[in-house]
């Protein structure tokens, strides 16, 4: 499928996950088979104010082809110098967020907020195609604000007016947050009502409800968020190619990208929650859980990764 000029090798993706979706989850995700990868949500007003924690979330992988960047943030002229700054360069598709239902996100009028202002949504994403040197512009974005909200149809239909070259919906609400079943029938809606591809987004953890996403939507690809975590294997299943690779091989092998790029500290406290998704279903997950969140290198968080799995 394409998004604007870019082609990617496959229609299942790696959704942006705040917290998780460093460089080592996207290389990870993109060798089980993520046709893309996207970073997690960067700051736009951090980027242009040249914040250098903001700039660490941009660190890419080789195999990172094409690069998705999320970009937040709810006044267009910040949008607008981000995307033209030249650490985003190396990006081939920018994304807008649109659906962080997290509260500060929110009362900043950022993230899913802006789904109650469609003006100042077409804005944005205005101003981020007339920055974006020919590279396609896309939103991530939830059907509404308020639970039993369903706006996504119009919602989306503005954004394609406005030069976004792909939508993902998720299918809930921002009041909703994660509980719940996604509303696949509303990003059904959002597929009929915009001539631009769009990713389904929620409740996908195998192939089988991969396959039933599409059968319902009609969406031209799927996004995959926390059905990933602790799960990279699932593109691999979608694929239908065989991964023999184990939990233990995954974990390590993530750890190993991720000290090519951040100090020790970082590596060790975000695998925690990394490890706690792989641990889940397994017979000692309580105390994979309880042992992980005490150590206090990347030794000691090797150690537990070479015990537990």
């Amino acid at each position: 499928m394409k998004i604007g000029n870019v082609t990617l090798s496959g229609d299942a993706v790696l959704a942006p996950l705040a917290g998780f979706t460093d460089v080592g989850m996207r290389a990870i995700a993109k060798k089980c088979g993520a046709a893309l990868t996207y970073t997690e949500m960067v700051s736009a007003k951090g980027l242009v104010y040249d914040s250098e924690k903001t700039k660490e979330l941009l660190v890419t992988y080789p195999s990172e082809v094409p690069a998705a960047v999320q970009i937040f943030g709810g006044e267009e002229e910040y949008i607008g110098k981000a995307v033209a700054n030249k650490c985003l360069a190396k990006f081939d598709i920018i994304d807008i967020n649109m659906g962080c239902p997290v509260p500060k996100i929110v009362k900043n009028n950022e993230g899913s907020a802006l789904l109650k202002d469609t003006d100042r949504a077409k804005r944005i994403v205005e101003s981020a195609v007339r920055a974006s040197s020919g590279r396609p512009v896309t939103v991530k974005m939830r059907i509404g604000f308020k639970s039993g909200e369903n706006i996504a149809a119009a919602f989306a239909k503005a954004l394609e007016e406005s030069g976004a070259s792909a939508i993902a919906v998720h299918g809930r609400t921002r009041e909703q947050y994660y509980s719940g079943e996604a509303d696949w029938g509303a990003i059904a809606e959002v597929v009929k009502s915009v001539g631009i591809p769009v990713f389904a987004n929620g409740d996908v953890v195998d192939r089988a409800s991969y396959e039933r996403i599409k059968e319902v939507t009609g969406a031209s690809g799927v996004m995959i968020g926390r059905g990933a975590l602790g799960n990279p294997t699932i593109f691999s299943e979608i694929r239908g190619v065989e991964n023999n690779a184990d939990k233990k091989e995954l974990l390590l092998e993530q750890i190993s990208v991720l000290r090519g790029y951040y100090p020790d500290r970082y590596i060790y406290n975000t695998m925690k929650k990394h490890v706690g998704y792989y641990a889940k279903g397994m017979r000692d997950a309580r105390k994979v859980k309880e042992t992980v969140s005490s150590v206090t290198s990347v030794g000691e968080l090797i150690a537990v990764v070479e015990d537990f799995f």
